[in-house]
């Protein structure tokens, strides 16, 4: 059948007439090396893969700790600025689910800000909370992918639904305790952070903060399962690094409600 189409019709690849081959014959020993040549690995294919998601997000960590010792060291102050500007990072991170790693590493950098700068402040008012936060956000890790990866925790879309609600709902008070704390002065203006309510609401950050982390793990793995690009190994570490952060933050608040003024 003729091609009407010039492009088409003056070429001898598209030819039936024509002879025109791209590719050349493969010998008998060619196809036979080919065929028992092992196939491909994901991280030769461009797939992500765990070791690819453990690299990036040692990375970001990596960025955020730089960033975490410049707040420590030589600008407290930097706090806010780098939680709001985390803040704005991470939505859009989020939402358009970038796999850009400027946008991820300057994501994490300013969270090391943030972090570095409330560690410094909290360690001033209480020695030794900073060590204690970080153990402690560690062992919980460890637990919660040791529960991960045992099977015990499965995470079903049911669950997934009830996690990213509470997490909502957790956040519409986390607003309203900042309010209220701020512009009626609230708790001292902590808001709902201070005594039982205080201990209630730190419990049940950092529990959830434990659940988004299995919410992670499972990203991490369901990506590696169904082949995902390589570049999504750094919205994996981006994953990891904000539930962490955020995990480290309901420790340290926790412990300094417990230790009160002393």
């Amino acid at each position: 059948m003729r091609s009407n189409n010039p492009a088409f019709s003056r070429s001898p690849a598209f030819s039936s007439r024509g002879t025109y081959s791209s590719v050349p014959t493969a010998s008998a020993e060619e196809l036979n090396s080919m065929y028992s040549a092992p196939p491909a690995t994901p991280a030769q294919a461009g797939r992500m893969t765990y070791d690819d998601v453990v690299m990036k997000t040692g990375i970001a960590f990596g960025t955020l700790l730089l960033g975490a010792a410049f707040a420590w060291f030589v600008a407290p102050g930097l706090a806010i600025p780098g939680l709001i500007i985390g803040l704005v990072l991470g939505l859009v991170i989020a939402f358009k689910q970038s796999t850009n790693p400027a946008l991820i590493l300057g994501y994490a950098a300013v969270e090391g800000l943030f972090v570095g700068g409330i560690s410094r402040i909290f360690s001033e008012r209480w020695d030794g909370i900073v060590p204690q936060a970080v153990v402690g956000t560690l062992l919980a890790f460890a637990a919660m992918l040791a529960v991960y990866k045992s099977g015990r925790l499965r995470v079903t879309p049911k669950f997934t639904r009830i996690v990213l609600g509470a997490g909502l709902a957790y956040l519409g008070v986390a607003i309203v305790s900042l309010v209220a704390g701020a512009f009626f002065d609230v708790g001292d203006g902590a808001g709902f952070r201070t005594g039982p309510l205080g201990i209630l609401l730190g419990l049940a950050g950092a529990t959830l903060a434990c659940l988004f982390l299995a919410l992670d793990f499972d990203f991490v793995e369901q990506g590696v399962r169904n082949g995902l690009p390589e570049r999504y190994g750094w919205l994996a570490a981006f994953g990891l690094i904000a539930t962490v952060v955020w995990l480290y933050i309901e420790i340290l608040r926790l412990l300094a409600i417990l230790r009160g003024s002393d």
